[in-house]
């Protein structure tokens, strides 16, 4: 293995890394480099600068509109963007149902749907999840009966990230109860204004609206709108899942997180306590690690050997990563991270002034580090919960 990066990488990853610092919106940058609130307006501003750059979609092959780069230097694009305090790209459009589309979409489907996605203009979500079907995705239950030219669409989907803002979902819904479960499956697109489709929030323990669920009610889809073949949609549905667990490890955010850590353990006076040094050096042996693993992926894929599949490891260690780095910031912010204030974390908000200075020595960096706590608890549950995760890795890569 080669773990070093060429020249032409190096000076690959310098034209990113300036372009990226040139055009993003310092005000975004701000709330990501303080974890505050982004809005739909933030995330939406910055896909459509990358879209007219041709970046949106930086994973895809030249013939669909895409940059047509390597692993290697996708890698550096999606660690530059994180250093740079970019927002993480909302991955349902570009990383999750454009590679479906690519590799199992009619032309007409691809042509009608690939540009909206690469220019940032259409906000795809996800519709797999249901109650009693996370993890046992092949027992969902959501049914699409065929009637003619048209799918007709009854059930639920839930914990659809960022829904709210939703033209699309992408579900998988169930046309067929013979055989296995996974045989009746069907990956269907749906168009979120249709009539019968109706989005309700879910309010987090942070308290943020995050998550939803969606309801359809003898929704109208055109049978043109089912990607590949009736009742094959699992094999679509794992195509994407290997996608979605390799972006969950998210190492280059980890990096940057482990910055704003070490910022807020300096602030707090606790660089100078051994124990809760000695933490944040075991935190970055671990992001370290996790790099180690995500190169020695791509040093695999730059030499044309096929690496093993490591995509439940990258999700099971990312996850629990991003655990212990949000703890050990609330850790560092002690009580002063306890309070929770939901207007606090809107950019301009002022700690100080919070119930007349009730809130005594309290500091901006401490505002959203509960926050960050309760919300990253569900990392190891989504994308495949990482006990389900340990038994794919020990039958495919353990044998």
């Amino acid at each position: 293995m080669d773990l070093n990066f060429t020249d032409a990488e190096l000076a690959f990853r310098a034209e990113v890394r300036d372009w990226v610092r040139a055009n993003l919106p310092a005000d975004i940058a701000h709330k990501v480099r303080n974890a505050l609130r982004l809005n739909k307006d933030d995330l939406q501003r910055w896909a459509k600068i990358l879209g007219a750059k041709g970046w949106h979609g930086w994973a895809w092959p030249k013939q669909f509109g895409g940059p047509g780069w390597n692993a290697v230097q996708r890698h550096l694009f999606e660690e530059e963007c994180a250093l740079a305090c970019a927002p993480r790209i909302v991955p349902f459009g570009p990383v999750m149902v454009a590679p479906v589309i690519m590799a199992f979409g009619t032309p007409e489907q691809q042509q009608r749907f690939l540009p909206g996605i690469m220019s940032g203009e259409v906000w795809w979500s996800q519709g797999y999840s249901e109650p009693g079907s996370g993890s046992d995705l092949a027992s969902l239950k959501c049914r699409a009966e065929r009637q003619g030219d048209k799918f007709i669409v009854n059930g639920q989907k839930t914990w659809t990230t960022l829904g709210q803002y939703g033209d699309w979902i992408f579900c998988l819904v169930r046309t067929s109860t013979e055989g296995k479960p996974q045989t009746g499956i069907s990956f269907l697109l749906i168009d979120m204004k249709t009539p019968g489709v109706s989005v309700k929030p879910i309010i987090m323990l942070d308290g943020e609206h995050e998550v939803n669920e969606v309801w359809f009610d003898n929704v109208e889809v055109p049978a043109e709108n089912l990607i590949g073949e009736e009742n094959k949609g699992w094999t679509y549905a794992k195509h994407l899942l290997s996608h979605e667990r390799t972006n969950i490890a998210d190492v280059n955010r980890a990096k940057r997180e482990l910055e704003r850590l070490k910022r807020i353990a300096k602030a707090e006076g606790l660089m100078d306590d051994q124990r809760f040094r000695d933490q944040i050096a075991l935190c970055e042996v671990d992001v370290v690690a996790l790099e180690m693993m995500v190169l020695r992926v791509l040093s695999g894929e730059r030499t044309g050997k096929q690496p093993l599949d490591v995509a439940g490891l990258l999700k099971i260690r990312g996850s629990e990563l991003q655990q212990r780095y949000t703890e050990l910031m609330m850790l560092a912010g002690g009580p002063l991270a306890l309070p929770y204030v939901h207007e606090a974390m809107e950019a301009g908000w002022r700690g100080d002034q919070w119930l007349g200075g009730a809130w005594i020595g309290g500091a901006m960096h401490a505002i959203p580090l509960t926050g960050n706590y309760l919300n990253v608890r569900k990392t190891t549950i989504y994308g495949g919960s990482n006990e389900v995760q340990r038994n794919i890795v020990a039958q495919t890569v353990l044998g």
